[in-house]
């Protein structure tokens, strides 16, 4: 099913310039995932720290566009760079969902979002990356499959915070949103067990 994750090879023909600098500046992209995370944790705390005002929700959808670039250029550095370790295997996968939790769960205290959606959320997300890893125990790949991965939870959720940032009232709309992030949530976590199952028996 459609992804915004289809678009990643061009977003990472623009970054690959960037990215050849960073390695030849010495940077690894376990510096690169960790400052990504770090980032996240620091956005989250500015929107926990003051839920009602708009500049913290600003900051969301900047930070959430920043991290898509950071994974990308970790991504490739460890690939095209030769710096792949066990290590950042678990930093990346564990740094995105540490990531997602500091970033979605305070917006549970912002006027507009309902709680406990929020949170609900949040669970699901966890949910679908668990799956998405999982894959690989059963022998069959990583599963990145849509139609609501975190590239498009960024999209989703950032776009939302972008508008009542920008003053927007959060009426029924936001809500109508929520509940349509956690279907597609389910139906991502479908399909990537599906396909997890059928890669497998291949």
């Amino acid at each position: 099913m459609a992804s915004i994750y289809d678009l990643k090879p061009g977003f990472q023909s623009i970054l690959r310039p960037i990215t050849k600098h960073l390695a030849n500046c010495g940077v690894s992209p376990n510096q690169v995932t960790l400052l990504a995370m770090l980032a996240s944790i620091a956005t989250g705390y500015c929107v926990l720290q003051w839920p009602s005002r708009y500049w913290p929700l600003m900051l969301v959808p900047v930070m959430l566009f920043v991290r898509m670039a950071l994974n990308a250029i970790d991504g490739m550095l460890a690939r095209e760079h030769g710096m792949k370790t066990n290590l950042g295997a678990i930093l990346n996968e564990i740094g995105d969902v540490i990531s997602d939790c500091a970033l979605y769960l305070p917006l549970a205290l912002v006027p507009g979002f309902h709680p406990q959606l929020m949170v609900i959320i949040v669970v699901l997300s966890v949910v679908s990356e668990m799956m998405g890893v999982v894959a690989i125990q059963i022998g069959s790949s990583r599963r990145y499959d849509g139609p609501m991965g975190k590239s498009d939870r960024a999209l989703a959720i950032g776009l939302p915070c972008l508008l009542m940032g920008c003053g927007i009232s959060p009426d029924l709309w936001l809500n109508l949103v929520m509940v349509s992030i956690l279907i597609l949530l389910g139906l991502t976590i479908y399909n990537r067990g599906k396909n997890a199952l059928q890669g497998s028996i291949q």
